[in-house]
C-alpha cells in the first residue's frame, strides 16, 4: 500500500472558532425576543461599518493602507455580530448571553479575529479585486438566506423576501428541534453549520476589503480554524495547548499582536455611529442636490417643462383615474403648489380620447357605478392598476362641468393645469365614454425654484459631509494624538 500525502490547509487570516456548550431544549424558543436589543445596536453598528468600509476603499485606492482605528472597529462589529449569531440563530451554541462590546471576550464560546493587512493592493486593480469575490458573495448569499434573498428581491416583490430561507437556517432548525425533543445538539450539523458561518465571515471581510487574499472555497467544518486553535489576546502568547501555525501564518499572528489594537468605548462607539450616519444623509443630499442641477440643465423641454418619458397606459374598462392629489401639500403625483408651477399632460392616442383634472369628490361621484381602474401614482403600470367592477357612464366625460382642465382629442395633445387647493384626480377616458381606453401618456412641471433647492441640498450635503468626516476623524484617531 502507497500512503498519500495531504498537504496541510493554509490557514486563512479571518480566523472564526465556536464551541458548543450543551444549550437548554427550549431556550432558543425565546431568544429571538432576548437579542432584539443587540439587533437595535448592530443595526447602527453596520450603518458605521459600511461608511467605515468605504472610507478605507478610497484610503486603500490613494495609500495601499487599510486605517487601523476603522480595521479595529469593523473587526469589532464582526465579532459581536458573530457572538450573537452563535448564541442566536446562526448556530444556538450557547446559552450564555453575549457582552455588549467590540472587544474579545476571552472566555466566551464564540471568538473572532483578522489578521491587520500592512500592505495591501491600490489604485484601479483595488476594483478588480473586490468584483473577483462576486462568487463568494453568491454562495454566502444562499447558506444566510432571508437577508441576502430580500435585499434582491425587494425592488420587484417586496412581499416575496421574508419568503427566502438559508442553509444555515434551515440546518439550525432541523437542529434545535432535535435538542427540543431528544435533548441533544446533533454535532455533525453544528460542526457544518461552523463551517458554513466561518465562509460567510470570510466573505464579509473580503468585501469589506480587511483582508488582500482571496477566501478559499472549501467549508471548513468544526468548532476550531483547520490550522489550529485562535489564540484571540493580542499580547498573550500563544498557549502551548494550541498547535502553532505553520510558517507565514505565526509571522502575521505576531504583527498583529504587536499592533496592540485601542480599545472602543461606548462613545467611541456612539460618535463613530452619528458621524457615519451623517455622512449617509450628506451623501444623499449631495446626490439629490446634483441630479436636480443636472435635470433641471439638460433635461428640460423646449418650454421649461420637466417631463416623463412617455408610457403606454390601457384598460378594458370605461376609465383610468389617479390616486387623489391634495392641492398645496406633497401628494403622489404633484409636489406643494408654489414650487411645481404650472403641470402639463401630454397624451398621443389613435381614437378620440378625453383627459380631465377634476375634484376627487365629483370626479368619485360621476365614476360611482362605473367600471374603471385606478393607479396610486402616474408610474404604476397599467397592469398594476385596481379594477373597480360596474357598468358604462350615462354620459361623456366632457359634458361634465366639473373639469379644472380638459381636453378632447386624437393624436397628440396637451393639457395645462395650475395646481389648486383641494383634492384632485387625474381621468383618462375615451371622449365616447366607451370602454377599452388606450393612450400613451406623458407628465411634466415646470418646477421654477428646482434649481435653486439643488444648490442648497447639495451646499448643505458638502457642508455636512466635511463636518460627518471631522466627526468620524476624530472617533477613529489614536487616542494618543
Amino acid at each position: 500500500m502507497h500512503a498519500t500525502f495531504s498537504p496541510p490547509l493554509s490557514p486563512y487570516p479571518v480566523r472564526v472558532e465556536g464551541h458548543l456548550e450543551h444549550p437548554s431544549r427550549g431556550l432558543w424558543l425565546i431568544k429571538w425576543l432576548l437579542v432584539i436589543p443587540h439587533y437595535l445596536v448592530l443595526a447602527f453598528l453596520w450603518i458605521a461599518f459600511f461608511v467605515s468600509a468605504l472610507i478605507a476603499f478610497f484610503a486603500l485606492l490613494f495609500t495601499g493602507r487599510y486605517p487601523e482605528g476603522l480595521f479595529d472597529f469593523n473587526v469589532g462589529v464582526m465579532r459581536w455580530t458573530w457572538r450573537v449569531g452563535f448564541y442566536a440563530f446562526s448556530a444556538n451554541g450557547t446559552d450564555r448571553y453575549p457582552p455588549f462590546t467590540l472587544e474579545d471576550v476571552g472566555d466566551y464560546p464564540a471568538a473572532l479575529a483578522i489578521d491587520y493587512p500592512e500592505h495591501q493592493r491600490k489604485g484601479l486593480p483595488l476594483i478588480g479585486w473586490w468584483l473577483a469575490g462576486i462568487p463568494q458573495y453568491l454562495v454566502a448569499g444562499v447558506f444566510l438566506g432571508s437577508g441576502a434573498a430580500a435585499a434582491t428581491s425587494w425592488s420587484d416583490h417586496p412581499w416575496q423576501g421574508a419568503g427566502y430561507v438559508g442553509l444555515i437556517d434551515m440546518l439550525v432548525f432541523v437542529s434545535v428541534l432535535v435538542l427540543l425533543f431528544r435533548g441533544e445538539y446533533p454535532r455533525s450539523i453544528f460542526d457544518f453549520v461552523l463551517g458554513l458561518n466561518r465562509w460567510v465571515l470570510r466573505s464579509v471581510a473580503y468585501a469589506a476589503l480587511m483582508t488582500p487574499e482571496y477566501p478559499p472555497f472549501r467549508i471548513d467544518g468544526g468548532e476550531n480554524e483547520p490550522a489550529g486553535t485562535l489564540a484571540m489576546a493580542a499580547p498573550a502568547a500563544v498557549p502551548t495547548s494550541a498547535p502553532p501555525m505553520p510558517g507565514p501564518a505565526v509571522t502575521t499572528q505576531v504583527a498583529t499582536a504587536a499592533r496592540h489594537p485601542e480599545r472602543w468605548g461606548p462613545g467611541r462607539v456612539v460618535a463613530l455611529v452619528a458621524a457615519s450616519i451623517l455622512a449617509l444623509v450628506s451623501l444623499g443630499l449631495v446626490a439629490a442636490g446634483g441630479t436636480g442641477i443636472v435635470l433641471d440643465q439638460t433635461q428640460r423641454d423646449s418650454s421649461g417643462y420637466l417631463m416623463t418619458s412617455t408610457e403606454p397606459y390601457s384598460t378594458s374598462t370605461y376609465a383610468l383615474v389617479s390616486a387623489g392629489y391634495r392641492g398645496g401639500t406633497a401628494g403622489d403625483w404633484f409636489v406643494n403648489r408654489d414650487q411645481i408651477g404650472t403641470v402639463k399632460l401630454r397624451t398621443n392616442s389613435a381614437r378620440p380620447v378625453f383627459i380631465g383634472i377634476g375634484p376627487q369628490r365629483a370626479v368619485n361621484s360621476y365614476l360611482a357605478g362605473v367600471a374603471h381602474a385606478r393607479g396610486h401614482s402616474l408610474a404604476t403600470p397599467s397592469a398594476e392598476f385596481r379594477t373597480y367592477p360596474g357598468g358604462a357612464p350615462t354620459t361623456p366625460p366632457s359634458s361634465q362641468r366639473f373639469w379644472g382642465a380638459s381636453s378632447t382629442g386624437s393624436g397628440h395633445q396637451t393639457l395645462t393645469w395650475k395646481p389648486q387647493s383641494g383634492n384632485w384626480r387625474i381621468v383618462l377616458m375615451n371622449a365616447d365614454g366607451s370602454a377599452g381606453v388606450r393612450a400613451d401618456v406623458s407628465i411634466g412641471a415646470r418646477l421654477p425654484h428646482l434649481f435653486t433647492i439643488a444648490i442648497v441640498a447639495a451646499g448643505a450635503g458638502l457642508l455636512l459631509l466635511l463636518l460627518s468626516g471631522a466627526g468620524i476623524h476624530l472617533a477613529v484617531r489614536p487616542r494618543g494624538a
